[in-house]
């Protein structure tokens, strides 16, 4: 999932902008055509990308003759400095982490910067240093969506990055490393403020690692629980099995109904080579599966197929484990992706590379299907994914997800989850995943939504 990291504007961003023509986008598939039809009717308009994607792939952004600049990493600050230059006539690219097209030193190479800029990324702010976001700018009534979670459901971000360096994940080019959070204290009353002011009833928090910090989920938690909400967040396995019987019993009485977990294989060779920190094991991803029925938690575990070297081998691992993993704790949400690369992650990288792997080096390449499904995670271009694998992979998830229907789905209610468990019975008990065609019909038919596309 891609989220933008720029705040509201504050009054000194306001002014600034009142006195620029300018842009700012971060979602390349619905920016790159509004972008092409505003440069073309305002020549003189200045447009600004920021966001996941144009930090990773910065290039292939400024090669569109309608994106000015790029603000790498986190923009809260950059974006107002990259204002006051345009305003003052400083030098835009002075500001750590905004690049433009004079920055490339090759443009044949997508990912090449000229030594000026490489280390060029601005300072990540504290979250506690910056200024609530300003709910009352909104009708907030349009935000509030019906989940599984509750009727009203809002989202909220408590923290920036991640503290660890899983080499297929982009975070890791965002922050280096680093964590940052707004205390238990204020989260809570954020919170508060969404239930009192809003009437919700359930909160997402989209936190990369909402879990890192025992002590302040604890305290969170305790500070909560007269609100009467469920709420859901993403965290580490190895993380989570560190806390203690008294911080779950709090998390649970404070209404936390799922928890989002990169089990990520069920290779322990793998996991190794995803840079998982040392820590992960699929005897860890079991433990926390069992401890988390025990508490009524439902664990939802995401996992990473395909990996070179040897995609099959990692496939049938990675299958065999789920399977595995749905005995201990029935309840476990599974979300299967494809392999992806990141930029310049490592290992897995360089393997990719090695493959015959290369990104689009112009944003048209990427707005085309297959790398739209790339962004997915579900992409099937990968030089090291062939048939039958794919279609194994898809055949196995048709099946599983007939046996084991989402709770996410609000719209799949029992006489169809009934229907649904039934006809893919024989068919996982037996392990024979292929062509599911009556499976495919039926989850058509119902409009089956997976999570990892729909969300809740």
């Amino acid at each position: 999932m891609l989220w933008p990291h720029f705040l509201a504007p504050s009054r000194k961003a306001t002014r600034a902008c009142s006195a620029l023509p300018l842009c700012l986008a971060h979602n390349s598939h619905d920016a790159a055509p509004l972008c092409r039809t505003l440069k073309e009717r305002f020549p003189q308009l200045t447009i600004v990308w920021g966001g996941y994607f144009p930090t990773q792939h910065y290039a292939a952004c400024l090669r569109a003759a309608y994106v000015d600049y790029v603000v790498r990493g986190h923009g809260e600050q950059a974006f107002l400095q990259l204002l006051d230059c345009l305003r003052d006539g400083g030098d835009p690219l002075a500001v750590a982490g905004v690049v433009g097209k004079a920055s490339l030193a090759a443009p044949s190479d997508p990912l090449a910067l000229s030594e000026r800029f490489v280390a060029s990324m601005p300072a990540i702010p504290h979250p506690d240093q910056m200024p609530d976001f300003p709910y009352q700018r909104l009708p907030m009534e349009r935000y509030l969506r019906r989940t599984f979670l509750g009727s009203r459901t809002l989202p909220h971000h408590s923290s920036y990055g991640c503290p660890f360096f899983c080499n297929f994940c982009a975070v890791v080019n965002m922050v280096n490393g680093r964590w940052l959070a707004q205390s238990s204290e204020r989260t809570a009353a954020i919170a508060r403020h969404l239930v009192e002011a809003y009437g919700a009833n359930a909160i997402e928090f989209y936190d990369n690692n909402f879990f890192v910090h025992e002590a302040r989920t604890r305290d969170f938690a305790e500070r909560i629980r007269d609100l009467n909400i469920n709420w859901w967040g993403e965290a580490r396995i190895d993380t989570l099995l560190k806390y203690p019987d008294t911080s779950w019993q709090t998390m649970r009485a404070s209404g936390l109904k799922m928890i989002f977990l990169g089990a990520e294989s069920g290779s322990d060779e793998t996991l190794q080579r995803m840079n998982k920190g040392g820590t992960a094991s699929v005897e860890k991803t079991l433990a926390l599966a069992e401890k988390m029925r025990g508490y009524g938690i439902v664990p939802e575990m995401s996992f990473v197929l395909g990996n070179p070297p040897d995609p099959e081998a990692d496939v049938d691992s990675t299958l065999r484990f789920i399977r595995t993993l749905k005995r201990v704790n029935p309840a476990t949400e599974i979300i299967l992706y494809l392999y992806t690369p990141v930029p310049l992650a490592g290992e897995l990288f360089e393997q990719a590379q090695a493959e015959g792997f290369r990104f689009p080096e112009t944003i048209e390449g990427w707005l085309s299907p297959d790398w739209q499904e790339f962004s997915q995670r579900r992409s099937a271009t990968m030089p090291w994914l062939h048939d039958p694998l794919r279609r194994r992979i898809r055949n196995f998830e048709r099946v599983l997800n007939a046996y084991y229907p989402t709770t996410t789905d609000m719209r799949l209610r029992g006489p169809r989850r009934v229907l649904l468990r039934g006809l893919a019975a024989w068919r996982y008990q037996l392990g024979f995943y292929d062509f599911p065609i009556e499976l495919r019909a039926l989850q058509r038919l119902f409009a089956y939504q997976r999570p990892e596309t729909a969300g809740f």
